[in-house]
């Protein structure tokens, strides 16, 4: 029959080996909660960046566009129409381009 020191040492090792197993149960659920929030937060990231790209490009065209018409402003009846002119040669010159290449093509 075992003594009463001897059930005290197999409920101890017992309770170790149970702490041991929650333990392991409970570091396998934080790590797959952690998981799952990295990747929630990966998401987040890549949203945010999209979010600040294209704020940044709405921005940048709007200072584009400030600064032509501050510059414009600045302009002379003339120069304005000269560089109208020279804008509409530029504008032109990537359609001419693109109208060649397409007759090449067919």
């Amino acid at each position: 029959m075992p003594t009463p020191i001897a059930n005290g040492l197999k409920d101890i090792f017992l309770a170790g080996i149970g702490a041991m197993a929650i333990t392991g149960e409970k570091a396998s659920e934080m790590v797959d909660k952690l998981i799952a929030r990295g990747e929630l937060t990966v998401d987040q990231g890549k949203e945010i960046n999209q979010e600040l790209q294209h704020k940044a490009e709405d921005t940048l065209d709007k200072v584009r566009v400030d600064a032509l018409e501050a510059a414009m402003a600045a302009m002379t009846p003339e120069e304005r129409a000269a560089f109208a002119a020279k804008a509409a040669e530029i504008a032109a010159k990537p359609e001419a381009a693109e109208q060649a290449e397409e007759r090449a093509q067919a």
